[in-house]
Parts: C-alpha cells; sequence; structure tokens
C-alpha cells in the first residue's frame, strides 16, 4: 500500500534515525509533504534532501515538543506522524524532569494534537529497553511480544520511554474531530547500529584513548541481537504502509513489534569489536575488574553520589543498571513484524557490517585529531 500523495510529519527529524528514514520515504513514496520537526533544524540537512525531493515538498518546522500549539500547526492537514523524537540517557545525565518533559508530556501533547488535527496515523519509536532486562539480570533469549517477563524498570529513561509508549497504544481508536479513528502502534527496535550511530563513535573513541584497545564491559555470553539503522528505518515505512490499508490497519493498530534484522546475538562489547577490529583494534580479554565486584563498586559510587548531590552534581559513567543491561543475555524475534507489518530486512548482516565498518573509517582520522588536540 503506498503512501503516495499523504502528508506525513517526522518528530526527531534531524536524529540518527530521523535522517535515515526521511531519506527512505523521499526514495521510495511520492509524499505531497514531509514534515522535519525538531529543536534545531540545520539548513545543510535540509539541502542534502534535495537531489532526492521530487514533487515532495520538504516543510521545517522548528520548535520545542512540549509546545502544544506548536504541536497542531506540525500536524495541520497531516495523515501520518513518525514520533522518533525523544531524549537517550543511558546514563542518568539529564534532569528527570527534562527527560519526562520531552518523552513523555511530549508524547501526549503530540497525541492530543492527532486528534484535533484529525490524524488517522501514529507510530511511535520505542525502545527494547522497555522489556528490561529486570534488576536481577533474568535473561530472554529470542523472545517475543507474548513472551511474560516480570521487570520494574530504574532507569529513568526506560520508565519515560515505557510510559510514553503506553500512553501512545492506549490512544489507539480515539475518535478524532471529524469522526475518524485514530490507529497507533509503537516499535521496539534493538539496539541501533550504522552510519551515524554516536555510541559506537564513543566506544572508538574511548579504545583509542586506550592505545587502540576497546574496554570489554560485558561478558561474552551476555548476547544480544543489534539491528541496522537502514533496516529500522524500513521498518517504519512498511509499518506505515501497513496502517494504510484498512484490513491490516485493524491488525497492527494498538499493538507494538520488536525489529531485529539477521545480525548474529553477540555482546554490546564484542559487537564493538566486530565492527572496529578491521580498522585495528583489539578488546580487553576480560573487565577490568569482576562484574560482582564493578556491581558493588558501583552501589558504593551511586550511594556517594546521592549524598553529595545537595551540593555537588556527579554523573557515573558506569551504573549498576548499565551494568546489568549489558551483562543479561536478551534478544528478541521480529518474526511478528513480519507477519503483521511485512517487515524483511533489506540489508544483510554483512552488507549492514560493510556499510558500519566503512563509515566508522571515515571518522577515524577526525576522532584521532580531536583526541589528540585535547
Amino acid at each position: 500500500m503506498s503512501l503516495k500523495g499523504d502528508v506525513c510529519v517526522v518528530t526527531g527529524a534531524c536524529g540518527f534515525l530521523g535522517q535515515r528514514l526521511v531519506r527512505l520515504l523521499l526514495e521510495e513514496e511520492q509524499l505531497a509533504e514531509i514534515r522535519l520537526l525538531d529543536k534545531h533544524i540545520q539548513p545543510q540537512l535540509v539541502q542534502a534532501l534535495d537531489d532526492l525531493k521530487g514533487e515532495t515538498n520538504v516543510a521545517v518546522y522548528e520548535g520545542d515538543i512540549r509546545d502544544g500549539e506548536f504541536l497542531r500547526k506540525a500536524c495541520r492537514g497531516a495523515s501520518i506522524i513518525f514520533h522518533i523524537a525523544s531524549i537517550i540517557d543511558v546514563i542518568g545525565a539529564v534532569d528527570y524532569r527534562e527527560l519526562y518533559g520531552v518523552n513523555v508530556k511530549g508524547t501526549q501533547l503530540l497525541l492530543e494534537a492527532c486528534i484535533q488535527e484529525n490524524v488517522v496515523s501514529f507510530i511511535y519509536t520505542s525502545s527494547i529497553e522497555v522489556a528490561g532486562p529486570n534488576p536481577k539480570g533474568d535473561p530472554i533469549i529470542n523472545g517475543n511480544e507474548d513472551t511474560v517477563y516480570n521487570c520494574s524498570l530504574k532507569f529513568p529513561y526506560s520508565k519515560t520511554k515505557k510510559e510514553a509508549e503506553q500512553k501512545t497504544l492506549q490512544a489507539n481508536g480515539e475518535v478524532l474531530q471529524n469522526g475518524g479513528r485514530l490507529a497507533t502502534c509503537a516499535l521496539r527496535p534493538m539496539y541501533i547500529y550504522g552510519e551515524g550511530c554516536r555510541f559506537l563513535l564513543g566506544h572508538m573513541a574511548d579504545g583509542i584513548r586506550n592505545k587502540d584497545v576497546l574496554y570489554r564491559a560485558s561478558a561474552p555470553e551476555a548476547h544480544v541481537n543489534p539491528v541496522y539503522i537502514g533496516n529500522v528505518a524500513l521498518a517504519h515505512l512498511q509499518t506505515a504502509r501497513g496502517l494504510r490499508d484498512p484490513q491490516k490497519r485493524s491488525i497492527i493498530g494498538g499493538n507494538f513489534y520488536y525489529i531485529a534484522d539477521n545480525t548474529p546475538p553477540v555482546s554490546y562489547s564484542d559487537f564493538n569489536h566486530v565492527v572496529m577490529s578491521p580498522l585495528g583494534f583489539r578488546i580487553q580479554e576480560k573487565p577490568m575488574l569482576p562484574l560482582c565486584l564493578l556491581y558493588v563498586l558501583c552501589f558504593f559510587l551511586e550511594m556517594l553520589c546521592m549524598m553529595l548531590r545537595p551540593f555537588i552534581s556527579t554523573v557515573l559513567p558506569l551504573n549498576r543498571q548499565l551494568l546489568v543491561m549489558l551483562n543479561t543475555p536478551f534478544s528478541f524475534s521480529y518474526q511478528k513484524a513480519q507477519r503483521d507489518l511485512g517487515y524483511t530486512p533489506r540489508y544483510t548482516w554483512q552488507e549492514a557490517r560493510r556499510r558500519t565498518t566503512e563509515w566508522l573509517a571515515s571518522q577515524l582520522p577526525k576522532e584521532r585529531d580531536r583526541i589528540r588536540a585535547k
């Protein structure tokens, strides 16, 4: 089902996934308009899309997702929202009020704008972290949307993403101002990698500082299944096409879907090594301390930071929740997305790895120069 003639809004359009989705929409659909919504939009980003636009109008909507009037303006006349914008914070560096305001309140305001402006389809980009892992580190291996898992989320980021996802799914079937019905769904990608991934750049920079040896923060047996950025963007497009189909719309609406691909299960640390080893990076055989000692050390450092908080604010590069996440086997199947959304990964693991490594190679000289200059 084509999106030809539709007007769509992409929130977080300047981000890692947002940029990739916008390019895909321009390459594969004949939309009437794509609205780029972000807090700051650089002119060169819009200019880079000139060769892809064809007859599609690309409009810039620069503003705050916590501004209800701004969101109503952005949604007016649109038929589908790709809500990607969020603050990603895995180490607790962002104030909770800011995190909640953008991730939860922003989502609620956007859903309200959809109802007021008669937008019929809403796709929310959730996260694997809304599923866990739980503080005990109970594993899931090749789980699915029906897997029962006892988890009380403690990460502020995970909690806000979970609440925003719940608000999205609860809004499915809401009556629009014109009497129509809103259809919503959520996509839960695994850890997303590929060209433009700032986490990979950060790990590479740490490796450069450590004489081209990557740090090991996860045990080799703690397998997860990362997903390539190109396949995640494709899943969003196929979801939008599915919501245009009246038969599929009733199946997809109100559901969440895990988005993975055929990237081999591997630990987070070993994945970094797989894509960076062709660039000459090695990896530590073991963490600097046994995991149990690291966990205890994190506990005492977190308590110390809590006591010092009235006087000084300190952000730890590693905490207990992050340590558990990095060391828990946690992998999921994309079979339901394949069945309901028609999602089939376009990029093979070999192609995704090649593209990612080539991009990292292009960034390596700049990273070395940046680190030497400090």
